[in-house]
């Protein structure tokens, strides 16, 4: 109004009253549009009368312009709010899919401490084809962390036959080398039940994991998947790396060594870090792969969920916040003995950061 106002007759504002409806379309509420597209009317209707031109043609075709622009915002209005509503819906049937397909574990089960961790590298998706489970059983604590080759409703298809035949053979299969030809059974009868599943070239690959209660050991079955890590009280690190390297869940048919499960010490005070290769393969902008052993290494966290969210926090400096792959994160820690209330945490940096 200002600009029509100060500007010669043959200047006109049309444009901005037109535009002004269409701006609060999506940004506001149906009656908030509503009103700025009368008071866009009324502002057009005022300012020809004022200069005397509300009897020529042009005057009644700048009405009727911002007049119709102010019912079709009325119109955008209410489809992006319908938009918004589907949304929430399949966000909130996401979020309850999530929970039921993985559910948080508790922090603490058979007397570790456990954090997880999942962000899936699709837009607005809350679960993808990486996979965690933790479950105190009969033998100790049982845990397994996996990836799904492929995305999509498949893998998530893969990562529920996975994760149901984990938490029903974990309580009754004595070894981990039993658990890991049962999980190999049921993805091979369901790739031949299920069209979306790949039975041809899909896999997984999959660490099991076995923590007998008070024995202070570790055992590991590693079937292609990356090595976890074991962070120690006082910032020392091992890659557990297995001695035999095996096929993936899914492979099985392609023969190779039968499954061999490894033991390691797992005294109080250490903590056990699984991950996807979604931590891995993430890279900044000169291409550099995150590497979590060196950028751990020397590293001390006060429990398994400060050092997830370091990490976590780490990978998205690395990466810029972006991520082209699902990233799931298990961290297991066995109280120390002893241990003070408060410990040193050191923030997750690159050691030439380091002052």
């Amino acid at each position: 109004m200002v600009f029509d106002v100060l500007t010669p007759p043959s200047f006109t504002g049309s444009p901005f009253f037109t535009a002004a409806p269409l701006i609060a379309a999506p940004l506001f509420t149906l009656w908030a549009t509503a009103l700025t597209g009368a008071l866009a009317v009324c502002g057009v209707l005022v300012l020809h009368i004022l200069n005397g031109t509300s009897w020529k043609v042009e005057a009644l075709t700048e009405l009727v312009t911002v007049l119709t622009v102010a019912g079709l915002a009325l119109l955008i209005n209410r489809m992006v709010r319908r938009s918004g509503e589907r949304l929430a819906s399949a966000r909130g049937i996401a979020e309850a899919a999530q929970r039921a397909v993985l559910p948080k574990p508790a922090e603490r089960i058979g007397g570790l401490h456990v954090s997880a961790w999942y962000e899936a590298a699709q837009a607005d998706a809350f679960i993808g084809g990486d996979l965690y489970a933790v479950q105190e059983t009969p033998y100790g604590v049982r845990l397994a962390v996996g990836d799904v080759r492929g995305k999509g409703l498949g893998a998530v298809e893969a990562v529920a036959v996975v994760l149901g035949a984990f938490r029903e053979a974990a309580e009754t299969e004595p070894t981990l080398e039993a658990l890991a030809q049962r999980l190999e059974r049921a993805l091979a009868r369901e790739g031949t039940r299920r069209d979306s599943l790949d039975a041809v070239e899909g896999f997984t690959t999959c660490v099991l994991g076995e923590i007998p209660p008070g024995a202070g050991a570790l055992r590991l079955l590693n079937r292609g998947h990356p090595e976890p890590l074991l962070l120690h009280g006082d910032g020392e690190l091992a890659v557990l790396a297995p001695a035999e390297p095996a096929l993936p869940l899914g492979l099985g048919e392609l023969g190779g060594r039968p499954d061999l499960a490894q033991e390691w010490a797992f005294p109080a005070g250490t903590t056990l870090l699984l991950y996807t290769d979604g931590l891995t393969e993430a890279r900044d902008g000169a291409g550099q792969f995150y590497d979590p052993a060196a950028r751990l290494r020397g590293r001390i966290f006060p429990g398994p969920q400060a050092l997830l969210s370091a990490l976590s926090s780490d990978v998205r400096r690395h990466t810029g916040g972006g991520a082209t792959d699902d990233m799931a994160l298990l961290a297991v820690g066995r109280p120390g003995e002893r241990e003070p209330e408060r410990r040193r945490t050191v923030p997750v940096v690159p050691r030439g950061d380091v002052m």
